[in-house]
Order: structure tokens, then sequence, then C-alpha cells
């Protein structure tokens, strides 16, 4: 139930309006003005839903906004009728409407592809999107994209002969008003329209010069308007064709509407559709431009019901001025009770929240902060009794107790009750006694009641039901002033005294009143005053205890992350000692293998080789275990590091600098080794069954045309001794080398740099060997040609990480076989992640001498140049 009156006293039809002006569509606007809040639920969640979802989209990167419309609604009953004929003004208001909801339906489509707006692309797609392009097609085919009609064929030869009869009539006009020796017979050489005619102003004493219709004469009798003979023909031609192109083109309005009707129930169902993304987008815009935020309701999943919350909410007529005030309730307490000075903010207060009730039950964004929740009621009952909104005449106590009854008689569960300076108008006594019993009666049928009074009876009952809360708008004693803040829980003092004093009255006078009041009042003021300071305490102390609690769950979160950091450190390091296995298991194979092809030469049973083979079968087995129990480490450390991010999003925690405990850092191991693959003990296992020897290697690498892939592994130390492999120093040169085999006792084929060389063992000093050692696997690419090069620009775009991680390691490595030192990499922006992966790839790559973004002008952080060694 909803009253005129009091909806405009609550300024709910000057907020509704104003959003109304952010519509795109004419009809929009002018259904969203006569729009009144709703009582269903699940109709205002879907509205609120619906504006949600155009907010995402306003305040993403992509511009978007609905293309207006001129009005089609009133056009719907003549496409119903068969054989009537739309004009062009109609036509292109329809062509305007399907060009604004196929553009809707497209834009929310993209969106749809990045942004989380699945109820708004839903909706959207109900669109009749065939129909209206069937529309769209049939119409532009007749006027073009400004309405008008297009030079059609049947039309043109029309046109052109009009276009000769206009000029006909000219050159035959002109033939009069050239000629010298008419001068004297003419008024003005300038032709003249009469009755949609060209004429020829005659001077009245040489009428029988000029031969023709005369269509007028001068008010002064002097001139005469002639229509000459041969204009006449003219003329009378050019009516009869310009009368044919009427008919022509009214012929082709009347077949275009034909063929538009059977559309017409599409483009019905379309308009509702549109309309409601419109009002919905509008309420968007406003709310953006408002800073507002969407309640939340008063109803959980479970069917529980919570307390409404106002939280820094403004009232939006008061725009800068405003000071956000918060109202929060405590459950089964459903009486507030606001008291304090007079133009301290009570009735402002309780306008504030009846009024965001109503635009949360119209589906409309509040100007507010998050957290604000509000109930839906299917009511409205208002007792306002301040100047600035009531009449004087309606003042009277007779007046209030008009509004007062009707909310007592028809108030149930559902409703919201306002009653501004309850008890006022009448005895002090009676008045507060009639404003408990109002109150009584309210409780038992379970209204939610707001209540502004100056009566501290009214406070002793807000303190004594337990259905009551008391709140009061602050006052500065200091400055005696209002401070406009709410106050929840605590009753204010009227202050008259001060404020009379402040405002002229003689000390004298305020003296003699507080005497007055002394011994009745006194006990009162001292305990409000007394719960006022408590407040405050117990405010500080929330606070406090708020902070304490914040810093302790952040030391907590903290201790919590660095142990997921300390885990991740233990499982690389033993991935890495999982690797050197690796290696040990690969050299152990191809010493046994070795061992096999000698046995093999000499004499060796069956079951020699059999046993031999279970070894080496057992061995791999262990190492496969290990893998196994790695990975399932892996696994276990990212379950905990998700409930841990899980745990942070669903209780987020302020730091003492204001910013919010994140996740993101514990991930930057995992995301700066995105790039690097690192072989599991089982793949190390297969990559040395097809392990080439040294000089079968040269030749594989001389014939492929594939790319090389560096790989640092950590060989374990062992006694210095000259033996394949071992690194030494050419004493002549003072060139490190390594030996390859030996030739004979004492020589040994020493590999130079790129030069192979017999030397004598003397020559040569054994040196310590790196604990980094970078051994070269040949992998044969299988989609790379014999003729592969690298590229001076490498594109990325569209790529996915691997894919693109893929393409970056092939470049490199053509680079490498081809010393190729320079290229770039268009990477594009993104979401960064590809950027970034590039950029983690380039640092660990070991060939890459230095790698930086392109300027501004050449692509910015959206393209990096690349030089290598």
């Amino acid at each position: 139930m909803w009253h005129k009156k009091t909806l405009e006293d609550l300024a709910y039809f000057r907020i509704r309006d104003t959003i109304a002006g952010f519509c795109a569509g004419e009809e929009s606007q002018e259904l969203l003005k006569t729009k009144l809040p709703f009582t269903e639920t699940e109709k205002i969640e879907e509205l609120k839903n619906l504006s949600r979802e155009w907010d995402t989209i306003l305040n993403s990167k992509s511009s978007f906004s609905i293309k207006s419309w001129n009005p089609v609604h009133s056009f719907f009953k003549i496409l119903r009728v068969e054989g009537t004929t739309l004009d062009r003004e109609q036509l292109f208001a329809i062509l305007q409407f399907a060009t604004s909801a196929l553009n809707a339906e497209e834009t929310i489509n993209t969106a749809s592809k990045t942004l989380s707006v699945k109820k708004l692309h839903s909706l959207s797609q109900t669109l009749p999107e065939n129909e209206l392009l069937a529309v769209k097609n049939e119409i532009s085919r007749v006027l073009d994209k400004d309405g008008q009609l297009k030079d059609l064929p049947v039309l043109r030869e029309i046109r052109a002969k009009i276009a000769q009869l206009h000029s006909e009539i000219a050159g035959a006009l002109k033939k009069y008003t050239a000629d010298s020796s008419l001068s004297n017979v003419l008024s003005s050489n300038v032709p003249a329209f009469r009755a949609d005619r060209q004429v020829l102003a005659v001077k009245a004493n040489q009428r029988a010069r000029i031969s023709g219709i005369v269509h007028e004469v001068s008010a002064s009798g002097q001139t005469i308007f002639i229509e000459p003979d041969e204009v006449v023909r003219k003329n009378n031609e050019l009516i009869q064709e310009e009368f044919h192109l009427q008919s022509e083109t009214r012929k082709i309005f009347t077949e275009l509407t034909a063929k538009i009707a059977p559309y017409v129930e599409f483009i019905s169902s379309a308009l509702k559709i549109l309309i409601k993304l419109d009002q919905t987008c509008a309420a968007a815009r406003w709310g953006i431009a408002n800073d507002c935020t969407y309640a939340l309701s008063c109803t959980e999943k479970d069917g529980s019901s919570l307390p409404p919350a106002l939280v820094a909410a403004r009232h939006p007529l008061l725009g800068e001025k405003a000071v956000p005030i918060d109202m929060k309730f405590l459950s089964e307490k459903n009486v507030l009770i606001i008291t304090g000075p007079n133009t301290g903010g009570k009735t402002v207060s309780l306008k504030t929240f009846a009024l965001f009730a109503l635009l949360n039950q119209t589906g409309f964004p509040l100007p507010a902060k998050d957290g604000t929740r509000l109930p839906v009621f299917n009511s409205l009952f208002a007792d306002i009794g301040d100047e600035q909104s009531i009449d004087q005449s309606l003042s009277t106590f007779s007046a209030h107790m008009k509004n007062i009854a009707a909310a007592v008689k028809k108030a149930d569960k559902d409703s919201l009750v306002l009653l501004d300076e309850l008890g006022s108008g009448t005895d002090p006594q009676e008045g507060g006694a009639i404003g408990m019993a109002v109150l009584d009666h309210l409780i038992e049928k379970r209204a939610f009641v707001l209540v502004t009074t100056h009566h501290g009876i009214l406070k002793n009952y807000g303190y004594t039901n337990k259905f009551c809360i008391n709140a009061s708008v602050d006052f500065d004693t200091d400055t005696l002033s209002p401070t406009y803040r709410l106050l929840m829980g605590v009753p204010g003092e009227s202050h008259a005294l001060d404020i009379a004093k402040r405002s002229g009255l003689s000390s004298k006078t305020v003296e003699k009143a507080k005497h007055y009041i002394q011994s009745e009042q006194a006990d009162v003021s001292t305990l409000i005053k007394g719960l006022t300071e408590k407040y405050a305490q117990l405010a500080k102390a929330e606070k406090e205890a708020a902070d304490r609690e914040n810093r302790l769950k952040e030391k907590e979160l903290k201790l919590e992350q660095k142990l997921l950091r300390q885990k991740e450190k233990e499982l690389e390091l033993r991935e890495r000692e999982q690797q050197e296995s690796g290696i040990f298991v690969s050299q152990t194979r191809k010493k046994l293998e070795n061992l096999v092809r000698i046995l093999r030469e000499g004499e060796i049973t069956r079951e020699k080789t059999l046993s031999v083979k279970q070894f080496l079968n057992e061995l791999t087995g262990k190492v496969e275990e290990s893998d196994k129990a790695l990975e399932e480490e892996k696994i276990r450390l990212e379950k905990q590091k998700e409930e841990f991010e899980k745990k942070l999003k669903s209780e987020p925690v302020r730091l003492e600098n204001g910013m919010l405990l994140s996740a993101n850092s514990s991930n930057r191991s995992k995301t700066n080794k995105a790039s690097k693959k690192k072989l599991s003990n089982a793949q190390a296992l297969a990559l040395a069954k097809n392990t080439y020897t040294s000089e079968e290697a040269e030749k594989l690498s001389a014939q492929a045309s594939s790319s090389f892939v560096t790989k640092a592994q950590t060989v374990q130390t062992s006694p210095l001794a000259f033996e394949a492999g071992s690194e030494v120093l050419h004493r002549a040169t003072k060139t490190r080398g390594t030996l390859i085999s030996s030739i004979k006792k004492g020589v040994w084929s020493v590999q130079l740099g790129s030069i192979r060389m017999n030397l004598k063992e003397k020559d040569l000093e054994l040196i310590a060997p790196t604990k980094i050692r970078t051994t070269v696997s040949i992998e044969l690419a299988q989609d790379v040609s014999g003729q592969a090069k690298p590229v001076f620009e490498l594109r990325l775009l569209g790529m996915r990480e691997e894919e693109a991680i893929k393409a970056l390691a092939r470049q490199l490595d053509l680079c490498q076989i081809h010393n190729f030192k320079n290229f770039s990499i268009i990477h594009g922006k993104g979401n960064g992640i590809l950027q970034q992966s590039v950029q983690t790839y380039l640092s660990q790559y070991p060939a890459v001498k230095s790698f930086h973004y392109a300027s501004p002008e050449d692509g910015g952080f959206g393209k990096t140049y690349v030089e290598l060694n």
C-alpha cells in the first residue's frame, strides 16, 4: 500500500524521475516515471542483479551505451490492421528501435565473454534477433541511415521529370523577367509564389501586355500577380508529377508496412526487453554517478532473518552536504526511537531510511556503503510533521491522530511505520501516554517502526521495552550545534535551553527555566550524559578490540603464509635432489648396459642377463615411486595454498598500512617457474635410453634443422683424474678443454673450444669441474623444415601461454643456430599473463644478454626487444 502523499513527502518521485533521466529511450523514461516500489522479493532481486551486472560493464574498459530510439509502441495497432500504411517517420522510428535492440544484444554478448554478466546475457538472448534483423533489412532498403527515402529506381524517373519541369518553368519565367521591353510592365524582376505556383508581379495598368491567369491583386491595387499561359501548362504538369511521386511513395510505404506487419509481435516483445535493459542500465549509471551500492537482503538462504542496517547512508537530495549516517538494528528490535535537539537531523534520518527502503524495492542502488541491508515492506504509513513537508493546517493534533490511527488499524508485520514527533501537539503527559500505547499496539502487530520524539517518557520506554532501541542525533555541547550524526543505543537530550540561550534568550530567563525543571529533569539529564559517556567508552573499547583481533589474525595468516613458503622451498630442494638422483640413475644405467654388453662378448648365461635386467627394473621402480611421492606432496601443498587463498578471500585482513593482506605473494615462485620445465627422474631414465655418444651427437647436430635445448644439471664432485669428461687446462695456450677419449697411454683426444686435438697428458693440467655444467641434448623438431629461420618480429598475440612459450623457445633456438642476435616479441598487454610469462622465460634463458619493453610510440608494454650473447 503506497500513498502518493507519503511518497511525495519522502522525495521518492523526485529521485525516481532523476534516475529516469538516465534512460536512452523516451518510452523507457516515461514508463520508469510511472513505476512504484515492488513487494515481490524475486522481482526486486532480478532488477538489482541486472543493474549490478550493468555496473560491471560500465566500469570495464569497454565503452557502451544503449542507442536512443523514438517511441514505437503506438504503431503496433496500425501494424495489426491489414492494409494500413506507416509514414516515413514511423518506419524510421521502428528502424531505430531494431538497430538499438540488436546493438544491445551484440554488446552484452561480447561483454559476457570476459565479464560475469550471466543474467544480462540470458535476458538479451531472449531478444528475437533474426526477426529484428529482418525488419531492419526491409526498412533499410527503402530508408537511409538519416531516415530519408532512398533514390529508388521506381522514383528516379518521376523525380527527374519533376526537376525538368521546374527547370522549364524557371526558363519560361526568365523570358519575361529578362526581356528589357517588359521592364516597365513588371513591378519586380523576381517571380513570386501564390497558391504554390510561380507568378509574375505585373503593374495593373499593363495587365493587357501579359496573357495568363490572375491569381491575386495587391492591397493597393497597383500590382496584379499573373501566371502566364505557358507557365500554367507547366505548373499543371508539375502538380500531376508531384501527385504521381506521392502516390508511388505511399505505395512503397504500404508494401513495406505489409512486409514488416508479420513481425509486430516480435517487435512488441523486443520492446519490453529493451525497456528493461534500458531502465536497469539507467539505474546503474545513476548509481555510479552517486557512489551507490546495492542493498543486501535481510533474508538468508536458509530462511533466517538478519536485522536491517544502513552503512554511511547519504540522502540523495542533500548532495555533498549530506552527512553519512549509520543505522544498525538488532535482532528482534523492530522499533527505533530517535531523540535529540531540533534541527539535529532526526527527521532526515527517519526519511532517509524510508526513502532507501522504497528505492531498494524499485530495484535502484542506494547512496551508501557495502554492508547496507534492508527488508521488503508491503506497505508504508507515515505521520511526518515537520513544517517543510506538511502544510501548517495539517500540523494539528487531530491531523496527527488521523494518520496514526490509519497506521494502527492497517499495519502488519510487513509494514513500515514512520512517526515524526510522536505525542506532540497536546499535553506532554497525555501525548507521552498516547505514544506508548500506539507503540504497544504496533509492537503487537510486529510492524517495523521509526519514531522521533522529545518526550523523556518515550526515551525511558525505549530502555524498558525489549523490542525497542534508542538512538540520538549527536550534539556538540561546545559549539551548541548539531553534528548530524546518529548514535545508536543512546537517547539524546533536547538541549532546548542551550539552543534558546544561543538564539538570544536572556541568561536570566534561561536560568529561571533551569530552576523550574531542575527538580524533575536533573536526574534524567545526568543519566543520559552518563550513558553517552559510557557509549563513547564502549565504542572505543570495541574499536580497540577489533583492531587487536585484526592484528592477531594478520600475524596468524602471515605465519601460515610463511610456513607455506618454507614448504615450497623444501619441495624445491627435494626436486633438486630427485634431479640429481635422476642423473645418477642415468649414469648408472649406462655403466650397467656397457657391462652387459661386455659380458655378452664373453660367456654369459641367460640367468645372468635376467638378473641384470631385474636389477635395472627394480632401480627404475624405486625412482618412479620416489617421483610419485614427490608429486603427491606437491598436490597436497597446492591444496593447502588454495585453502589459504579462500580463507583470505572469505575473511580479508586489513594491514596497518590500510592494504588488504593478499595471497598473491605466495605464488611468486610458481609464476617465475611457469616457463621452466624440470625433468622428473622417470623422464631422466627414459632420456637415458636414447642418449647418444658424443660422436653421434655431433653428427646429429650437424644434420638437424631443429632447435637445441640447454639444461642445467648438477654434477657430483669426485677426485680429479684423467678420464673421459674431465676438464683440463692446456699449459702452453692456457686454454680450457675437455677430455674426449684416450688415444693411447699418455695421449688424449681433447676438445679445446671448437677444435679437437690429440695432446700428451704431460702438457695438460687437471682442473676442478664447475658445479653446474651445461650439457646439450639434440631434440629433432617435428614441425620445422630444413629451411626454418628466425624472424625479426615474433608475434604471440592470440596464443595460449604454453603455445606462446614453445614458439619463443623455438625462436631462441633458431637464433642460436643462425647466429641471430636481435629480434622483437609482440605479446600484447591484456591481463598481463602472457607478458609475464615471456619476461620470466627470457630472464632464465642463458643465451639472452638483455631484454626491455618498447617505447610508448612503438608498442610500450605490449612489445619486448631481445638481445642475445
